[in-house]
């Protein structure tokens, strides 16, 4: 009975090896990104070919539902009480929250991703959708308060911070030149899809 059993609990052993390395590997795995932040090189049928900030070449698939927003200038003024906007941040010297950008959402998009995450600009960055609730006016900048369902930020806006919003678009923008950020997800056969883009406006880089 005793060689049976040893018998028989030797496959188990060897499968619980092979799961737990094949574990290990997934867990190793680089996490796939959600978006890529560049140029695009050229646009073929539905193929959109992006050189990514870092140099990558990217290609993408564009999804039938495609969505496009441009991305254009506006001023610090244009930030009101009762904007909602995304905000992303970075941690201050004084322990307070200093602006990277700050994109105003058009009334439509109120409520898009509201609440504070990390987020994959810059180091110890994150990013907070929220409605401004209070503004502060400075000698050099705006200080805001934001508010959203969970919780509040005070954020410092510089007259330096990059300030933006979003505009119809659509697919005839993407061209050779074009500065986009395309969010994607990965499909079965490892290659990848967009089917949202936002893309600056007169040459403009999408700051967030």
């Amino acid at each position: 009975m005793t060689i049976q059993r040893a018998n028989f609990t030797r496959p188990l052993i060897a499968v619980a090896m092979v799961a737990a390395s094949t574990l290990a590997a997934v867990a190793q795995r680089a996490p796939v990104p959600t978006r890529v932040r560049g140029t695009i090189e050229r646009v073929e049928g539905n193929t959109l070919l992006v050189k990514s900030r870092s140099g990558e070449d990217v290609k993408l698939h564009i999804a039938s539902d495609l969505r496009v927003a441009g991305v254009t200038k506006i001023s610090l003024a244009d930030i009101k009480v009762g904007s909602f906007v995304g905000a992303t941040t970075v941690p201050g010297p004084d322990g307070g929250e200093n602006a990277v950008e700050v994109h105003v959402f058009p009334e439509s998009m109120r409520g898009t991703g509201e609440g504070s995450r990390p987020y994959d600009l810059k180091p110890n960055s994150s990013m907070t959708n929220a409605t401004v609730s209070e503004s502060v006016v400075g000698n050099d900048g705006h200080t805001l308060l934001v508010k959203y369902k969970d919780g509040e930020k005070k954020v410092f806006v510089s007259d330096m911070t990059p300030v933006v919003t979003f505009v119809p678009a659509d697919k005839s923008e993407l061209k050779a030149g074009a500065k986009v950020i395309a969010f994607m997800k990965q499909l079965p056969d490892g290659s990848f899809e967009t089917n949202r883009v936002n893309v600056g406006r007169d040459g403009m880089t999408p700051p967030m």
